[in-house]
């Protein structure tokens, strides 16, 4: 069972969502819902714990999730210790010091920024992707 702060949030999350979800057919707002924008790349972070130490991590991203007062960058673990290493894992965006990705920049400050735009535009990829195989699958229909 992983037990770490990332999954205990998502329960909770979880939770707060469905609660959300009956007031907001009860025509309440959302406020303190958590959203989950998917994000492709690989990354090397330099990561501060809630200790104050400092490590490197690699990290095969899918998500990244945006809640009240935290983002989270989640993923799946590559390299590094064993222990961690292929289990799904999430980082708080805050304390990461550096980011670097796989053939791409390296950053140390604006990583929420850069994440926040790396997300959208890869939604508009993929939007566009779509809209391609939509219109390519379309029947045409011929004048007679």
């Amino acid at each position: 069972m992983n037990s770490n702060a990332f999954f205990d949030i998502l329960n909770e999350a979880a939770s707060a969502s469905a609660r959300a979800g009956a007031a907001a057919d009860r025509g309440e707002s959302r406020d303190g819902a958590w959203r989950a924008l998917p994000l492709a790349g690989r990354f090397e972070i330099v990561y501060e714990d809630s200790r104050g130490v400092w490590s490197t991590r690699f990290l095969d991203a899918r998500e990244l999730r945006l809640g009240p007062g935290r983002t989270l960058l989640g993923g799946i673990a590559l390299g590094g210790d064993p222990a961690r290493r292929g289990g799904y894992r999430g980082f708080r965006v805050d304390r990461i010091r550096r980011l670097a990705e796989e053939g791409g920049p390296r950053m140390k400050a604006g990583i929420l920024d850069w994440l926040l735009a790396r997300a959208e535009a890869q939604r508009r990829e993929r939007a566009a992707l779509v809209r391609d195989l939509a219109r390519r699958n379309r029947p045409r229909t011929r004048a007679a």
